[in-house]
């Protein structure tokens, strides 16, 4: 009987070590295995890892098929992946509170998040995968290789391309002609100011696209105005392309982007050129605030412009905060500072015979004499307090850079201001830089001091335009030319 139990004794013995043996044989030479770049371990097979934790809580990754450690992690180099998702869901970063760029889907999705959480109702992110192993660390399940084999030839990760040299045309409207840019030891070796650094609002990496900034340029050179250019796509954008259609007769759309570059490449290159800041640029003169109240406006000089970027911004076309974002690190009071500005080529010059303001687009539309569509602009065309007129009126003069007079006894009350007031000229005057005077007494079309809020707020009465729009339909309107007012 004894014998008999030795005998199977043996036997499971033997089997059990020729399955051990057999295991190795089948797959003798190991495979590859390589640290990827953010510090986690790549296996380069079928991804089956076993995961262990010894007596002091590390974490120890065996390969299943070889049985061999790929790497012992510590406890403190572990982190809870739905912890950071969490993490990175909620801060998203401050929103502005403007309807313009609600326009964006994906703008108002992150307000109403901001405001839920702000109510202590959390949007929790969408759920995790289903996780065999139920280890939720950062590196649990790492990328696996992408060449389809096991080899241990590995492509290097993709390098961004340099930015080349633009070749471009001059920016004629310009009041300094825009240069390529040179090497940085040829810049003028001035001190540093502080103060000239960009500082940028750091809500503006929402949305913010420089695609989206060419298609504005783009729409910019054929005369249908987008407003600032911000890199943002909205309802300004929105009626800019419908205008450029109808200008252009093409049909092109905001997501066809060979047929946006297509379209640049032809109208005068690329959308962004460099320009080198001057003295004069730098100089000025700036003033250091424009007050809020009018007798106070009353008894400056003249309300120009408040920085360098405030008035580069406005010479290109720009938002300032974009043109700060484009360069981050440029000093703007320094002259010789070489900075990336919109290209956005030669203003309209054929004569308009005919305007529409229409209330409901919040749109200036301008038309020649035979009817075709020359130019258009987003508009902030009065309010429901002191609405703009109705039905035809006519151009009666045009003033550039003109004064303005406050009378509380014939239009609007601002503040505690009960006397007649003369506002000096400048392009953060209450009519900007442009005053185009209708036979209506009071009432006209102008410009702006806040050009980024055109279209999205409200005036008292008048056609409120862009300082550059403006300017624009200045130049190619003259006195006798019909304005029509529609709803």
């Amino acid at each position: 009987m004894f014998r008999g139990i030795f005998t199977l004794s043996a036997l499971a013995a033997g089997m059990l070590m020729s399955n051990a043996m057999a295991s190795p044989m089948a797959d003798t030479a190991p495979r590859p295995v390589r640290a990827s770049d953010s510090g986690g371990i790549l296996v380069a097979q079928n991804g089956a890892v076993d995961v262990y934790y010894d007596a002091r809580g590390n974490r120890v990754l065996v390969d299943a098929e070889t049985g061999k450690v790929i790497a012992i992690q510590p406890p403190q180099t572990r982190f809870d992946r739905r912890a950071l998702r969490r993490e990175r869901w909620r801060n998203l970063g401050p929103v502005e509170d403007d309807d313009y760029y609600l326009d964006d889907p994906q703008d108002t999705a992150r307000v109403r998040r901001r405001q839920l959480d702000e109510q202590g109702r959390i949007i929790e992110p969408p759920a995790d995968g289903y996780d065999p192993y139920g280890d939720n660390s950062v590196e649990a399940f790492p990328e696996a290789p992408r060449d389809g084999g096991y080899g241990n030839t590995y492509p290097e990760a993709p390098q961004p391309a340099k930015p080349r040299t633009i070749t471009r045309q001059p920016l004629n409207e310009a009041s300094i002609e825009p240069v390529e840019p040179t090497a940085p030891a040829e810049q003028a070796a001035l001190p540093p100011k502080t103060g000239g650094k960009a500082t940028v609002d750091p809500s503006l990496s929402l949305g913010v696209r420089q695609d989206i900034a060419g298609l504005q340029v783009l729409l910019d050179r054929a005369g249908a105005s987008p407003g600032v250019i911000d890199g943002r796509f909205g309802s300004n954008v929105d009626k800019a392309l419908a205008a450029y259609n109808e200008i252009t007769g093409s049909n092109l759309r905001s997501t066809d982007a060979v047929g946006i570059q297509a379209a640049l490449a032809q109208s005068g290159g690329d959308a962004f050129a460099s320009y080198t800041i001057t003295p004069e640029d730098a100089a000025g003169p700036y003033v250091a605030s424009i007050p809020e109240d009018y007798s106070q406006k009353a008894q400056l000089d003249r309300m120009g412009y408040t920085s360098v970027t405030e008035a580069i911004a406005e010479r290109f076309h720009m938002d300032e905060n974009y043109l700060k974002a484009l360069n981050r690190d440029a000093n703007f009071n320094r002259p010789g500072t070489i900075i990336k500005v919109a290209n956005f080529g030669k203003l309209v010059a054929k004569p308009v015979a005919r305007i529409i303001a229409d209330k409901g687009k919040k749109e200036v539309f301008a038309y020649d004499a035979s009817g075709k569509l020359i130019a258009a602009y987003p508009a902030t065309i009065g309010s429901s307090d002191t609405p703009s007129p109705s039905g035809t009126h006519t151009v009666s003069r045009v003033a550039l850079d003109p004064n303005y007079t406050y009378n509380p006894n014939i239009n609007f009350k601002q503040g505690e201001n009960n006397k007649v007031l003369t506002i000096p000229p400048g392009p953060n005057g209450p009519v900007g830089s442009v005053w185009i005077a209708l036979d209506k007494p009071t009432y006209g079309i102008h410009g702006t001091p806040d050009p980024s809020k055109i279209g999205k707020t409200e005036s008292h009465g008048c056609v409120r335009l862009t300082n550059w729009d403006a300017r624009e339909l200045a130049r190619i309107v003259s006195p006798g030319v019909t304005v029509e007012f529609v709803d």
